[in-house]
């Protein structure tokens, strides 16, 4: 047992007597002597002694293990090339010194260190800025410990590079900051000079020229006793000038004399300081070249032996990954050629099918037009003449078969339109619009559609539409709508004997015009399981309805989505099943304030009309003659006189001779059509309004159309009560024109 512990004490001796040798009283004074020593020499061109004790406490620092000599040795270093003029080595060794006084943690050589670094970086007008950063701090350190005599140089080289970077008013702020210290301790009799010197420097800049003057002539009998001659020449010079400003050419040449006698004594001067910097440059490359030598003669002949040791195995490992080299270079160079024929081909089969995939997207997109376009064509024969049959008292037996008949037309519509708007989404081929629209009129019309869905399935619908909304709005109808429709028709499908509300309130103004309107649609159906509530938001997706034998496609709840994205909102669900669901999103909509005065319009009736032109003649031009029928009978069961016109040329034709009221425009037809058409009638007839019937998206020609000259737009189809509003609506409005 004693053998055991006598090694273990054999063992961490050396550790315990070098751990031991940091703290002794002898190794501390030592180190304490060379950093007086490096104060007293810190401002000479002394550079030899220099540069030995700075590598002496940075070397002696190491070995003792205490850092903060350290300090001094980079600091004096910084000190030495700074009096070099080697400004990048002076900054380095600084930003040393800083690095190691933040690791031992010492408040006071943090604050001397930022102080000399910033004072350095301060002299350069690239660097001027931080420099003056690394001043503020010092500063802030130098509060803690009320060094105001370190505050005062700090604030004077602040105050200087804000004066040669041209920034005056800052620079003031800083000297009276110095001035207020000098008030409060006493200062070296050069240090009060060169605050003064300053403030003529401001003085003198910002063109004060007789505030400059007093300052500068104050300071000039100090220069003059003392025989300061930096100072001397720059002090001069300035009076100089004052005095050419002042037109004084005898006091101006006076200056001269002086400024050039300083000037000359500076030379002199200069001369033997350069001889200085010149030998303690050569001294310090010497002592460098020296040092260097030592160390790489001892490094040598240390690691003679493993150098060449590691040579003989570099040497084995370059030769192995050479012949490694060449074998991949061979290999790379026999399939390189086999390779790049391949690139080639898989780039010719890429452009290919990118080819074939642009046509392909060109070819879906021209067919779902197309298709849009002949399926709403005669779709609008089976609405226009179920609206008309529902309207005859003759079929009253038949009603349950009529709105059967017009809801499957409106169902088959709504599918068309919700594939349609899909393919749209799909490729980002979707703008929302922006046109004025009354709120009330808007859900008016979207609940009023349901009527029948609601009757069927016996369910009631409540409308709550908060007073702080703004009536008139800006924002896109058609998409609102479509949003609306879906939620409110899946609620009418998924309830029967229910209730459904529809409320809307306001969530205030994100700005003046700009209102956040919440959407919540809630009913108390069938509800939605937990594990479905995710899934429903997709493509085709469905939850099972046991009260309603339709399903639906499963598209409007995604389209939903999609359309809410556009408008940088989304949906968000509450459902609970058994209990009912509810639905709620915001939409941020434009309050609509250039609203003009539509009071007259809506106030005439269709027997004001007539009691104004006895009858109403309205233009039907539509090339479908199905079309053409269903037109004229919703006309004629207003009482409303119609006349056809089969394309757009003969529609030119007969508004020449005769007086319509109103012209109902088809916009695709032969010969001419129906926006070439207008813009002819618009030549001779600028008042009769012209509607455009159309089957093609509204959003897709809603532009060209409107700037063609017609008034209005009916998209194909429609029913009978949303065909005679327009009617009444646009002739009403030409008569308020007039």
């Amino acid at each position: 047992m004693k053998k055991i512990r006598f090694l273990i004490l054999f063992l961490i001796f050396p550790t315990y007597y070098i751990n031991a040798q940091v703290n002794t009283p002898a190794q501390k004074s030592y180190l304490d002597s060379l950093i007086v020593r490096s104060k007293e020499i810190y401002g000479t061109y002394n550079f030899k002694e220099a540069i030995t004790l700075s590598a002496k406490l940075i070397e002696k620092s190491d070995e003792y293990r205490i850092s903060y000599p350290k300090y001094y040795g980079y600091d004096l270093l910084a000190n030495v090339y700074s009096k070099l003029d080697d400004s990048t080595k002076a900054r380095i060794n600084a930003q040393k010194a800083i690095k190691i006084a933040k690791e031992i943690n010492n408040d006071t050589l943090i604050g001397a260190g930022n102080l000399k670094l910033g004072s350095i970086l301060s002299y350069n007008t690239n660097t001027y800025k931080k420099g003056i950063r690394l001043l503020e701090e010092s500063i802030s350190i130098y509060h803690e410990s009320d060094n105001l005599e370190a505050i005062h140089i700090a604030y004077i080289n602040i105050t200087r590079a804000l004066l040669e970077n041209n920034s005056l008013d800052e620079a003031y702020d800083y000297l009276n900051k110095a001035h207020v210290i000098e008030d409060e301790i006493e200062v070296s009799k050069m240090s009060k000079l060169r605050t003064n010197f300053l403030l003529a420097t401001y003085y003198f800049k910002k063109k004060y020229y007789n505030l400059a003057e007093k300052e500068l002539l104050s300071i000039s009998e100090d220069v003059d006793k003392s025989s300061i001659n930096s100072l001397g020449t720059i002090v001069y010079k300035y009076l100089k000038e004052i005095y050419i400003e002042k037109k004084n050419y005898k006091k101006a040449f006076s200056c001269l004399e002086k400024e050039k006698m300083y000037s000359e004594k500076i030379y002199a001067f200069k001369k033997i300081e350069a001889i200085e910097v010149a030998s303690g440059q050569f001294e310090l490359s010497e002592y460098r070249r020296n040092l260097q030598v030592a160390i790489k003669d001892k490094e040598y002949a240390a690691n003679d032996n493993k150098k060449s040791k590691q040579l003989t195995t570099i040497l084995i490992i370059a030769t192995g990954i050479l012949l490694l080299a060449l074998l991949g270079f061979f290999l790379l160079f026999s399939s390189r050629k086999k390779f790049v024929k391949q690139l080639s081909k898989n780039n010719e089969e890429l452009t290919i099918a990118k080819n074939k995939a642009e046509k392909l997207s060109k070819v879906k997109s021209q067919f779902f037009s197309t298709v849009s376009h002949e399926l709403r064509t005669p779709l609008y024969g089976v609405i226009g003449i179920s609206s008309i049959l529902q309207e005859d008292i003759k079929l009253k037996s038949h009603q349950k078969e009529l709105n059967s008949l017009k809801f499957s037309a409106d169902y088959l519509l709504a599918l068309i339109n919700d594939v349609l708007l899909l393919n749209k989404m799909d490729y980002q081929d979707l703008v929302l619009e922006k046109i004025p629209f009354e709120l009330n009129g808007l859900v008016r019309s979207i609940t009023n559609s349901f009527e029948f869905s609601l009757e069927q399935n016996k369910n009631r619908l409540y409308v709550s539409i908060d007073d702080k909304i703004p009536n008139n709005l800006i924002g896109s109808t058609v998409r609102i709508s479509q949003i609306l429709m879906n939620i409110i028709g899946n609620a009418t499908k998924f309830n029967e004997n229910g209730n459904i509300w529809l409320d809307i309130t306001s969530q205030g103004s994100i700005n003046e015009d700009l209102h956040r309107i919440l959407f919540v649609i809630k009913d108390d159906g069938i509800g939605i399981p937990k594990e479905k509530q995710d899934t429903i938001f997709e493509e085709f997706s469905q939850v099972e309805n046991h009260n309603y034998s339709h399903k639906g496609t499963g598209l409007g709840l995604p389209i939903v989505r999609k359309l809410l994205k556009l408008h940088n909102s989304d949906i968000h669900l509450k459902s609970e099943l058994g209990k009912g669901s509810e639905f709620s999103f915001t939409l941020d909509l434009l309050e609509n304030k250039n609203v003009v005065e539509t009071s007259s319009v809506s106030n005439l009736s269709l027997d004001e009309i007539k009691l104004k032109y006895n009858e109403v003649h309205v233009l039907v031009v539509d090339d479908n003659k199905i079309n053409q029928k269903v037109t004229q009978r919703m006309l004629e069961r207003n009482d409303i006189k119609s006349s056809v016109a089969n394309d757009g040329e003969e529609a030119v034709k007969m508004t020449r001779v005769n007086n319509y009221q109103l012209i109902l425009m088809d916009i695709n037809m032969p010969k001419m059509n129906g926006i070439e058409a207008t813009k002819v009638i618009r030549t001779f007839n600028e008042d009769i309004p012209i509607i455009a019937l159309t089957a093609v998206e509204i959003e897709e020609m809603r532009a060209e159309i409107l700037a063609s000259g017609m008034n209005g737009i009916l998209s194909k189809p429609y029913d009978a009560s949303q065909f005679l509003s327009t009617i009444l609506k646009s002739i009403s409005k030409r008569e308020t024109v007039k």
